[in-house]
């Protein structure tokens, strides 16, 4: 345990070295967690505010050519019924998001990267600006692709992506995926979303299996030394049908430090990068009914509502217990609304919510040319 001394000299530092950031990750004392999480919590408010912003999430397809030991739609899962949603679906989706009062959308799938599938999301981008009058963001996290099918979604009118490293470490990766899942592939593409002009955005699972606080600390130092503009991440929760399935034991025994864990990262990462978006996920709310409340109060300010039609939610599952399965859109949205009133924030209807991270690079980067 740190001595209260030690901690607050090191909250009181302007950038952490990695053996701080492993002290705080190690925190178990519930009134040090508390001063962790103030402390996020003003950094949250000096630098993007206490408004939360919506992304109103769309799971299209649970079709997935990867395999990834961990994931509940891997391909080799045959327990999975498989869904694509056609375009009137997807479109009707944005539509209900933009009339919600979303000011973005998340487009998510399984990893496709045929030329019929890249075609159809490139038409979809198109339709959906159309639709919302240019007036919905559109975050994409539809795994690797071609330089060039990145840049025809974003020419299409896509500006932000999500690609999740899942961990930083190169050993711990390979633990997760078979031998044909690159990481070198996964960094080339996250550099690659950038030189294009994308808001680029990755992150971690929490508490895998054979992770230690060192591996979270180096997470915490690869989402600064790649420059990102949004951080998903959270905790690890295992699905029954995966290879990982018994890997952490009774989950119920540990689930508890598995959500504490992933509030901590989440308060260490805001510290450290201060004006990124944190999005304070689902996953927290499988742990806890209040998950995604302690995510934004240790300083997370994005949260993405499910607008998928609920036929289709069942189907994807990436991890056991997912919550919200049978709520439809419009039940979220006032659920979501009443929670996020309670902690005293507010909500960015009809707004993008962009990085101030992104924006504030943009700047830099003029000032230099």
């Amino acid at each position: 345990m740190l001595n209260r001394i030690s901690l607050d000299n090191i909250l009181a530092k302007n950038k952490f070295t990695k053996e701080d950031l492993v002290s705080l990750l190690s925190i178990h004392n519930k009134q040090e967690m508390q001063q962790l999480f103030d402390k996020a919590y003003e950094v949250k408010k000096n630098y993007v505010g206490t408004i939360v912003y919506f992304r109103g999430l769309i799971e299209l397809s649970n079709v997935c050519e990867k395999n990834c030991y961990y994931c509940g739609i891997r391909k080799e899962n045959r327990k999975v019924e498989r869904y694509t949603m056609s375009e009137e679906e997807i479109l009707r989706a944005a539509e209900l998001a933009w009339q919600l009062g979303y000011g973005s959308i998340v487009l998510q799938a399984g990893e496709i990267s045929s030329s019929r599938y890249t075609g159809f999301i490139e038409g979809l981008i198109y339709k959906i600006k159309e639709l919302s009058h240019g007036e919905l963001g559109i975050t994409l996290s539809l795994g690797e692709q071609e330089e060039d099918t990145y840049k025809r979604w974003h020419d299409a009118g896509a500006h932000r992506y999500l690609l999740r490293i899942e961990t930083s470490d190169r050993k711990l990766y390979a633990s997760l995926h078979p031998e044909n899942h690159s990481y070198n592939r996964r960094l080339e593409c996250l550099k690659t979303l950038g030189d294009i002009g994308y808001y680029v955005g990755t992150g971690v699972m929490i508490g895998l299996p054979g992770q230690t606080t060192e591996h979270l600390a180096k997470d915490v130092m690869f989402f600064h030394q790649t420059d990102v503009d949004m951080i998903g991440m959270g905790p690890y929760i295992p699905h029954h049908d995966t290879p990982m399935a018994c890997c952490l034991g009774n989950f119920d025994d540990i689930k508890q430090g598995q959500l504490e864990l992933a509030l901590r990262m989440i308060a260490i990462t805001r510290i450290f990068l201060k004006d990124v978006n944190i999005a304070s996920t689902t996953a927290l709310q499988s742990m806890d009914d209040s998950g995604r409340e302690l995510g934004l109060k240790a300083g997370a300010n994005i949260i993405m509502p499910n607008v998928t039609d609920t036929i289709y939610r069942r189907g994807y599952q990436l991890y056991d217990n997912k919550p919200c399965l049978d709520e439809n859109a419009s039940m979220c949205r006032t659920c979501l609304e009443g929670r996020i009133i309670s902690i005293g924030e507010t909500i960015g209807y009809n707004k993008l919510g962009d990085s101030p991270h992104h924006n504030r690079k943009n700047i830099m980067d003029k000032e230099k040319s």
